[in-house]
């Protein structure tokens, strides 16, 4: 399996799983749309290598300065400012990647319909979203409010055919743990408020693996 350099990050695991699923490897061209600190644009700049190319998209200035910040010692990472629904790329790209993108915008069919035409004709596209309300804690259900579409992922594969989109794989995943940990850690920087010794069960993060058909 890709060994990615993601410690730190709860949701590794299913994002490992699918660059697997697709064969990820050197060379490629990849776009990750709402790349905020950059953490999975380097990822994918290490295994792409240097004759990859990777985009980090973002529509906040902020997260795209992040982003180049995080990738510095990767010349391969290319930082942009751009809003999903406008994506546009200077060439195609071979994997078009989001990962808790679709769940702020206003319309997840359209950002995934970009994401597919940024694709080439056959190229993958893989959107990872959460059920926020599944999350638990306690036994209580998590909610995230200021989130227009929080509860995303469980529509995710629809959303990807409405988009145009061949479906190739798609599973939910969800990291557990009680007590101090990473779970937990995770938890208390998303919502700002520990979780102390009450069990954890994060929101699941549906993962479609989906390719753009080689005839539109």
């Amino acid at each position: 399996m890709i060994e990615l350099g993601l410690r730190n990050d709860v949701y590794r695991r299913p994002l490992a799983t699918a660059l697997d699923r697709l064969g990820l490897r050197e060379g490629w061209r990849c776009v990750d749309v709402g790349a905020g600190g950059g953490g999975v644009s380097v990822a994918l700049a290490e295994i792409v290598g240097r004759d990859g190319r990777v985009y980090a998209v973002d529509s906040d200035p902020a997260a795209r300065d992040a982003a180049a910040a995080a990738a510095a010692p990767h010349a391969q990472v290319i930082a942009i400012t751009q809003a999903g629904e406008d994506l546009l790329l200077p060439e195609p790209v071979d994997l078009a990647f989001c990962r808790f993108l679709l769940m702020h915008v206003a319309d997840p069919v359209v950002v995934l319909r970009r994401m597919g035409r940024a694709a080439r004709p056959g190229g993958w596209v893989v959107a990872q979203e959460p059920i926020t309300s599944a999350g638990r804690v306690g036994g209580e259900p998590l909610s995230m409010p200021d989130a227009p579409h929080p509860d995303v992922g469980a529509l995710l594969p629809a959303l990807a055919r409405d988009a145009g989109l061949e479906i190739v794989d798609a599973w939910a995943e969800a990291p557990a743990g009680v007590g101090p940990g990473p779970v937990t850690a995770y938890l208390a920087q998303l919502t700002e408020v520990s979780p102390g010794d009450d069990p954890v069960v994060l929101p699941p993060l549906v993962t479609v693996v989906a390719r753009r058909p080689a005839v539109d």
